[in-house]
């Protein structure tokens, strides 16, 4: 399944069931080809020893397991010679000798399973923080078109498949194979032909009816999944989107949808169900076809004087030895299946490309002074709608410059640009004169502080929030950075002072102390460059007043890039530039544009007549 589309029943029925089963098993192929790395890596060596000691021990345990029936026949051989004290305790002896073999073959499976442990662990968290940190690479664009529901289910999935995959295709289809080969050599060998032929046949009809059904099984669980994950991303969202459920009084609306999502998959999971009865019932159907056929000839050659009744036990042994790991075939194939379409996802995600990379010679950005400079910049989201149409803007080091425009004029799309969310299309974008392209994406983050529009915060304490700006602040500088954001008092006056937990996305904070912590978050973090994009857009005026002499302080010693709404806020800045349309249409301070009485003036004489009205209501 491409990682960058959820896939829905509707678009797998327009595809030819063939080629999805294809491509699944060349993806599987792949996802084996891509895990094979962790179990055997170059590096570290123990990784490499610690699979062999578990495949020593595996034979070992194997080994053990098949020459076990031997002691069982012994000990009946010796018990059917009645009145024989000797052979009585010959028979004390090969019991015991029967339990210790049984006890060994555990214990070697057992320390088998201690033995690759860590190597099992490991590389699930290998690959699930390469899967983590691959998430945090790709672009912006990448995370607008995803659902967070759907790419979480498809990490989870993928690790519960690797580690599924290590356990199972390991430790029982590898030891099942090698189980049913000695046990075949020793029927043929012991006894006669016709035993390994019956054997082999039983084995091969119930190998080929599990695969069969279970392939018809696999598109059943392919929906099953697919409504699991719908169901899932229809949960996160609405909960997500707590508040604006219960704005519109949409519970009801909410638990339909939700209902509805999880009526298609109680559908697929019943026809799940039902068809694992059909295929047990199968498997059994098959099995005990084959151990009647066997014991039949062992009971026959019993009765001529070929076979002794210990020869009986031991046939019958070595059935129920093979039949019990067979039983789980089907179970353990089907879950292989799935677990290489979940790990096949999973690995699709890694594959997803990122669209903004650091290029093979980027050196770290240099910041002298902090001058930004747009040149002749072009760029759309959509190569069919061009955002930014030749917009050139400089702000030399300490300057405040601001960025304004009507809705849709490319405002927000500048800060994205500078912070290299995206590429420039055509243009340049520089600071201190080095292209931002050829500068480490890491190096310039650091240089560029942001205070967004809406301040996300963590579910955790206000100090953890704001010491997130940077790793390893004192409790001294994260009050410092407090007080320069005007916002240490109010924690001060809280019951739990800056051990204070913010709930979800900061939801227990006003909107306005949100903000305060997000600029006090960004002080922290010492930025030469600071980028506020509509940062009191949302806030009522008092508010407002208050964040922007924060902001004020903020900005002491920076060049400052403002993207900014009310005009209000970006009076007292150095330049401001007008932007319409995509292009620059006037730019001066803000005393020198309204006399000009062009588009700034028109905009910040509406505003002002906006908020009049507002204030006399």
């Amino acid at each position: 399944m491409p990682a960058d589309t959820a896939a829905t029943p509707d678009a797998q029925k327009a595809q030819d069931p063939k080629e999805i089963d294809n491509e699944e098993r060349l993806s599987g192929l792949r996802t084996i080809r891509k895990v094979a790395p962790y179990l055997w890596p170059a590096d570290p060596a123990w990784v490499r020893h610690k699979v062999l000691g578990a495949m020593a021990l595996l034979i070992f345990s194997k080994m053990i397991s098949v020459t076990t029936p031997f002691f069982y026949k012994g000990a009946v051989d010796a018990l059917a010679e009645e009145g024989v004290p000797m052979l009585a305790l010959g028979a004390i002896g090969l019991t015991v000798a029967y339990g210790m073999a049984r006890l060994m073959t555990v214990g070697f499976q057992q320390l088998r399973d201690a033995v690759f442990t860590r190597v099992g662990q490991r590389a699930l968290r290998m690959l699930a923080l390469e899967t983590f940190q691959h998430i945090h690479r790709l672009s912006m664009r990448y995370h607008i078109t995803r659902k967070t529901g759907g790419l979480s289910r498809i990490i989870e999935r993928g690790v519960k498949g690797v580690d599924f995959l290590l356990r199972f295709m390991l430790f029982s289809i590898g030891p099942l194979m090698l189980e049913l080969l000695m046990v075949g050599v020793i029927l043929a060998v012991v006894f006669d032909f016709y035993y390994l032929l019956i054997v082999a046949v039983t084995i091969g009809l119930y190998v080929w009816f599990t695969f069969a059904v279970t392939e018809w099984r696999v598109k059943l669980r392919r929906e099953m999944n697919d409504q699991d994950t719908d169901a899932n991303q229809k949960a996160i969202d609405s909960l997500l989107n707590y508040e604006t459920v219960k704005y519109f009084g949409a519970e009801n609306r909410e638990a339909s949808r939700y209902d509805a999502a999880m009526e298609g998959y109680e559908a697929a999971a019943i026809k799940t169900n039902y068809s694992l009865a059909f295929l047990n019932f199968g498997q059994s159907f098959l099995i005990t076809c084959g151990l009647i056929g066997v014991m039949v000839m062992a009971a026959i050659g019993v009765q001529s004087g070929a076979l002794t009744v210990g020869d009986f036990v031991m046939v019958n042994a070595y059935m129920v030895q093979i039949t019990v790991p067979l039983n789980f075939l089907g179970t353990v194939y089907r879950e292989i299946r799935q677990a290489l379409v979940d790990m096949g996802e999973m690995f699709n995600l890694l594959e997803q490309p990122q669209e903004v990379t650091d290029k093979p010679d980027a050196k770290p950005l240099v910041v002298s002074g902090g001058r930004i400079e747009l040149d002749n910049v072009r760029f759309g989201y959509d190569p069919e709608r061009v955002i930014l149409k030749g917009v050139s803007v400089i702000a030399e080091p300490g300057e405040m410059v601001a960025i304004v425009g009507s809705t849709g004029s490319g405002k927000s799309t500048i800060g994205r640009l500078l912070f290299r969310f995206y590429d420039v299309g055509e243009g340049a974008l520089r600071v201190d004169g080095q292209d931002i392209r050829d500068v480490t994406q890491e190096s310039l983050h650091a240089a560029i502080g942001v205070v967004p529009q809406d301040t996300v915060l963590f579910n955790d304490t206000i100090r953890y929030n704001i010491a997130y700006g940077r790793g390893g602040a004192t409790q001294e500088e994260i009050e410092a950075a407090a007080k320069a954001a005007q916002i240490h008092a109010f924690i001060l006056s809280l019951p739990e002072g800056y051990d204070t937990t913010v709930g979800e996305r900061g939801l227990k904070l006003s909107g306005g102390e949100k903000q305060r912590v997000g600029i006090a978050r960004t002080l922290l973090k010492d930025p030469p460059i600071l980028l506020l994009d509509e940062a009191t857009s949302a806030l009522d005026s008092e508010t407002e007043q208050e964040i922007k002499e924060a902001l004020m302080q903020a900005g002491r010693g920076r060049t400052v890039l403002t993207i900014a709404h009310r005009l209000s806020t970006i009076a007292e800045a150095d330049r401001i530039v007008v932007l319409e349309s995509g292009k620059v249409v006037e730019q001066g301070t803000h005393d020198a544009l309204l006399a000009t009485e062009g588009r700034y003036a028109q905009l910040w004489h509406r505003q002002q007549s906006d908020e009049g009205a507002a204030a006399v209501a």
